[in-house]
């Protein structure tokens, strides 16, 4: 009986520290301005990526150059590339809209590459025979066959861009991270569990809505 009543109270002080981190720290909000900012970096990595990946294909000479500017990129450190873009965007949502974007686009541009460049032979012959142009191989054997694997790419850069946007909480961005930087600098470990834990959550709910698209555009083009 002691015990149970020591597990009851042990859930009510949890269940009273997430509503008070939730209610002091205004989590519905950031986590409406962290999507916000999830969804536009995520949104315009997909347009330069498949850009990137479709003009590589066209210009394969160029795709070596890109790439290893886009690795390059990749090698700097999240937070170093912030500081690096407040000189030119100033603090706040911006700069790690930017950076998001510049870190997300390197997966998504590159799986676009390989999946259009290696699309099987007896696809493009059929298409040929059939009198079909290079635009519309392209547009419709090459592009909807490389669907898998540039899906692939996003969900890489799902990841990528939950962990930039958070970071931008350093930088007066808002978002989930705002409250998890009020959690350091109080040393509060309540809303530090709290805020992180539900960052984990979002992220594997992002990926896992990630890999279900993955999943069914494998099981519609993967053959």
């Amino acid at each position: 009986m002691k015990g149970d009543k020591l597990t009851a109270w042990s859930f009510n002080e949890i269940f009273a520290e997430i509503q008070r981190v939730w209610t002091s720290q205004l989590l519905s909000q950031r986590t409406l301005e962290h999507l916000y900012m999830f969804a536009i970096a995520l949104f315009f990595s997909f347009l330069a990526g498949v850009l990137i990946g479709v003009l590589t294909y066209r210009n394969p000479r160029f795709a070596d150059p890109i790439f290893n500017s886009l690795n390059i990129v990749e090698t700097i450190p999240d937070i170093a590339l912030l500081v690096l873009l407040l000189p030119v965007f100033g603090i706040g949502k911006t700069p790690t809209i930017v950076a998001s974007i510049l870190y997300s686009i390197l997966p998504i541009a590159r799986n676009t590459y390989t999946g259009l460049s290696n699309v099987p032979g007896e696809h493009i012959e059929i298409a040929e025979a059939l009198g079909l142009t290079r635009r519309e191989i392209l547009f419709k054997i090459r592009f909807p066959l490389s669907l898998p694997l540039i899906a692939g790419g996003i969900r890489i850069a799902v990841v990528f861009t939950m962990g930039v946007v958070t970071l931008g909480g350093l930088i007066a961005a808002g978002g989930l991270g705002a409250a998890l930087q009020n959690g350091i600098q109080l040393y509060d470990m309540g809303t530090i569990l709290v805020t992180g834990i539900w960052i984990g959550i979002l992220a594997v709910l992002l990926d896992g809505a990630a890999g279900l698209i993955e999943h069914i555009l494998q099981v519609r083009y993967g053959k």
